[in-house]
C-alpha cells in the first residue's frame, strides 16, 4: 500500500482576474506598446492582446502584479471589480416633515462643503512620466539594452533634461541620441516638440562586477515647456538587472532563449542597431539548445 505525500503535492499560484479594458486604456494613455509591457512582463504580445480583450478570465497573481509594474499603477487598478448584489430594502417610515427639512439641510451643507474642498486641494494634471525599460539579467563585461520612453503630446509640447545615474563601475557602451556625459551620470537635452520620444543606449559592468548582485539604475526628468515652470520627477519602470551567467534576452533566466523571448529581443535589436547588441550570438542560442556562459569564454551555445 502506497501513502500520499501531500508535501510532493504541487499548490497551484493564486490567480486573481484582471479587466482588459482598464488594462487597454491605462496602457494607451500612457502611450506604452504591446511591445514594451510584454518585454518588461516577460510575455508575449500575444498574451498581452488576450489579456486586453478579456480572453483569460483570471492569470497568476505574480504575472499580474509584473503587468502592473509595467504600466506603473497599483495592482488594484487593473483587477475587475465585482460590483456586490443590492440588499433588499425594508420599508422605512415616512419621515416627518421637520426632519425632511433638516435632511434636506443638511445634504445641501455637506454640497456646498464637497465643492469648497474640491476647489481648495484641486491639483494640475499629473507630469507626464519617462519610463524605463531594462532586461532582467546580464552578463558581466557584456552589453546589455536600456531604453526610457517619454511620451509628449502635440497639444502639450516640452522640452526636457534626462539624467541617468548609472551602477558603480558600469560604463557607457553608446547611445542614441548622443548624450552629452559619460560618466556615472549620462545626461541628455532633448527640444521642445509635441512627438514621444525614446532614448535608447547600452551599457556593460565591469568583469569584476559580482555575480549573483543586482545592478540598479536610478534617473530623473526635468520637464520644461513655456507654459509652466520646469517640474523634476524620477523615471518609472524598471531599473535593477540582476548580474551573473546569463544573456540578457533571456528575460525569465532559464539558460535558454525561446520563442516567447526571440521576438522582443529581434525588435530591441533592430531598434538599437549599432549601440553594441550582438543578435548573430542571440539567433544561436534561439536555434539551438541553450548556452552556457563563463568569464573567460562568454557565451557557448548547446547544440
Amino acid at each position: 500500500m502506497v501513502e500520499s505525500n501531500d508535501k510532493n503535492e504541487k499548490v497551484p499560484l493564486p490567480s486573481v482576474a484582471i479587466d482588459g479594458t482598464r488594462i487597454r486604456n491605462v496602457r494607451e494613455a500612457k502611450k506604452l506598446t504591446q511591445l514594451y509591457v510584454a518585454s518588461v512582463v516577460g510575455v508575449t504580445t500575444d498574451t498581452i492582446s488576450r489579456w486586453e480583450n478579456n480572453r483569460y478570465p483570471s492569470i497568476k497573481r505574480d504575472n499580474a502584479q509584473k503587468l502592473a509594474d509595467a504600466l506603473e499603477v497599483a495592482l488594484d487598478e487593473i483587477l475587475r471589480q465585482e460590483l456586490p448584489e443590492p440588499a433588499e430594502a425594508s420599508p422605512q417610515p415616512a419621515n416627518p416633515p421637520a426632519k425632511r427639512a433638516i435632511v434636506a439641510v443638511a445634504v445641501v451643507i455637506a454640497l456646498l462643503l464637497g465643492l469648497l474642498l474640491f476647489f481648495l486641494v484641486r491639483q494640475p494634471p499629473a507630469p507626464t512620466s519617462a519610463i524605463r525599460w531594462t532586461p532582467r539579467f546580464a552578463a558581466p563585461g557584456v552589453p546589455f539594452p536600456v531604453q526610457i520612453k517619454v511620451a509628449r503630446q502635440p497639444s502639450t509640447p516640452f522640452g526636457f533634461i534626462l539624467r541617468e545615474k548609472l551602477p558603480a563601475g558600469a560604463h557607457l557602451v553608446s547611445s542614441l541620441p548622443s548624450t552629452s556625459s559619460a560618466d556615472s551620470e549620462l545626461k541628455w537635452l532633448v527640444p521642445s516638440a509635441g512627438t514621444p520620444v525614446t532614448v535608447s543606449f547600452t551599457l556593460q559592468v565591469p568583469a569584476t562586477f559580482t555575480s549573483g548582485r543586482d545592478a540598479t539604475l536610478k534617473g530623473e526628468i526635468v520637464v520644461h515647456s513655456a507654459t509652466t515652470t520646469n517640474r523634476t520627477e524620477a523615471i518609472g519602470g524598471s531599473g535593477s538587472i540582476h548580474i551573473g551567467a546569463y544573456h540578457w534576452a533571456d528575460s525569465n533566466g532559464d539558460g535558454r532563449i525561446d520563442d516567447d523571448e526571440i521576438m522582443p529581443a529581434y525588435y530591441i535589436c533592430e531598434e538599437m542597431k549599432g549601440l553594441g547588441l550582438d543578435w548573430k550570438t542571440i539567433e544561436a542560442i534561439w536555434s539551438g539548445k541553450g548556452y552556457r556562459w563563463d568569464p573567460k569564454h562568454g557565451y557557448t551555445v548547446l547544440r
